[in-house]
């Protein structure tokens, strides 16, 4: 799995001083980013040079231990599967001692710029299938059986 550090800062906690539930998700984009651009490719020039937009259908986030103000966060990002014109990124959020604060995944549809369901261009489709892939835990909690049976 692709991995990507980050601490968190005083906008990203509440009035309790844990990290807000929202902003997990936020990091799930920041994660799912780094790891294409990891790969030699930006959301950007995905959409510019492909022109494919890859919106959010699904997205879920299990929470297990909530992160603290300057605390280091190490998110981990891996494909759980790629569909016709759909794909679905798994997630893991640790904190600085390796314990999880939390899980998640994100469902994607390839749509081109009048938002229509494309399949993702060969070169899209190659980088994804070159991948990291999300591990057995992820599978287990978030691929395509797990999920559609809850």
């Amino acid at each position: 799995m692709h991995r990507f550090e980050l601490r968190v800062r005083y906008a990203d906690v509440d009035a309790m001083g844990w990290v807000y539930y929202g902003h997990y998700l936020r990091w799930f984009e920041i994660g799912r980013a780094e790891l294409m651009r990891s790969m030699g490719r930006s959301y950007r020039d995905v959409e510019e040079r492909d022109g494919v937009l890859l919106p959010v259908l699904d997205a879920r986030c299990r929470y297990f231990r909530g992160a603290r103000y300057d605390e280091h966060v190490t998110l981990e990002t891996g494909v759980l599967d790629v569909g016709r014109a759909t794909l679905r990124f798994g997630y893991r959020a640790l904190g600085e001692d390796g314990a999880r604060c939390a899980l998640g995944y994100t469902e994607h549809c390839a749509v081109d710029r009048a938002a229509r369901p494309v399949r993702p261009p060969a070169e899209l489709a190659a980088l994804l299938a070159a991948a990291p892939r999300a591990d057995d835990e992820l599978q287990r909690m978030f691929g395509r059986g797990a999920v559609n049976e809850r």
